[in-house]
């Protein structure tokens, strides 16, 4: 497998890359690219790691280089989240660097999966879509909004709340990726029960980590390493996927036909062709559904707002 991280000598791009690099299938192949000059250092530093990671670095204008021959395509370029922004503040940087490098996608590597990590992910996905299909080469499969960081983040503080192994924890996140748009399904979490002011006081902490993380570093950062490993996890399961395993499942932030939204996070069963199967999340609490409902005028807005960009 080839996979090619965008945005590789970022926070969140050196993370993903240390992680790949030492946990990619022997025999493949990681390609870092980012327009900082740093970027074939960063793969260098890498590349004294001992595993059977072939691993190169480009740097520049032009990313398609990088791109050729990718199975996998990860993109964290973009600035990161300061105290007092959210993440829609990003939005008019990172709405552009994410339109130029689809296009190179597009050209370059029509035919990969392509994870999106640059937030306001609710939008640069939307706008990586409509790049894609005025190039012709839409497929609803092969584009992900990667939104796992939510996933074990509602892992890690379930497991903190209730005494247990976070191996054994396991929960769907459904939504969008920012704000009350994220909503992890606690009321599905086996073997564990939550008190009602439990349930609010988690799906808002949960809703809110990323604000947690930017206030802690005062200044310093947003979440660069937890995402890295989100990233990760996420990156590997689409190879997984690609290499033939069954029943890879994660959620994600996808086309897949949702009745709320054009796009829309929820379980899918990855394969050879990205998604083979958007899966149902289940039955919803009623705080869950009404949770639900109520973040759809701001999930279509930021959808809207995406291909409005893009048009």
């Amino acid at each position: 497998m080839k996979v090619a991280v965008l945005g590789a000598a970022g926070g969140i791009g050196q993370a993903l890359a240390l992680l790949l690099k030492t946990q990619l299938p022997a025999g493949s192949q990681l390609s870092l690219y980012d327009i900082a000059p740093v970027t074939p250092g960063v793969a260098v530093d890498l590349s004294h790691i001992p595993t059977a990671v072939e691993i190169k670095g480009f740097s520049g204008e032009d990313p398609s280089p990088a791109l050729v021959g990718a199975d996998v395509v990860l993109i964290s370029a973009g600035v990161a989240r300061k105290p007092g922004m959210d993440r829609s503040d990003l939005f008019n940087i990172n709405a552009g660097i994410v339109r130029n490098l689809i296009e190179k996608v597009a050209a370059t590597c029509p035919k990969a999966l392509i994870g999106i990590i640059t937030n306001p992910v609710n939008t640069t996905v939307a706008i990586a879509a409509e790049v894609l299909k005025k190039a012709g080469v839409y497929d609803k499969n092969r584009l992900f909004g990667v939104t796992t960081l939510d996933v074990i983040r509602s892992e890690t503080f379930i497991a903190e709340l209730k005494g247990l192994d976070v191996k054994d924890v396991k929960v769907s996140v459904i939504g969008g990726h920012s704000g009350v748009t994220i909503l992890p399904l606690l009321s599905q979490v086996a073997g564990v029960s939550f008190k009602d002011e439990e349930v609010a006081a988690l799906t808002k902490r949960i809703q809110n980590a990323g604000t947690e993380v930017v206030e802690a570093k005062a200044g310093g950062g947003s979440a660069t390493l937890s995402m890295g490993q989100a990233a990760c996890r996420f990156g590997l399961s689409l190879v997984r996927g690609l290499l033939g395993e069954e029943n890879v499942i994660e959620c994600a932030y996808v086309d897949g036909g949702s009745e709320h939204a054009p796009l829309f996070a929820q379980p899918v069963l990855l394969g050879k062709n990205g998604i083979e199967k958007v899966l149902p999340y289940g039955e919803l609490s009623a705080f869950e559904a009404q949770a639900r409902d109520s973040m759809l005028d701001t999930l279509n807005a930021d959808i809207q707002l995406g291909v409005d960009f893009v048009k």
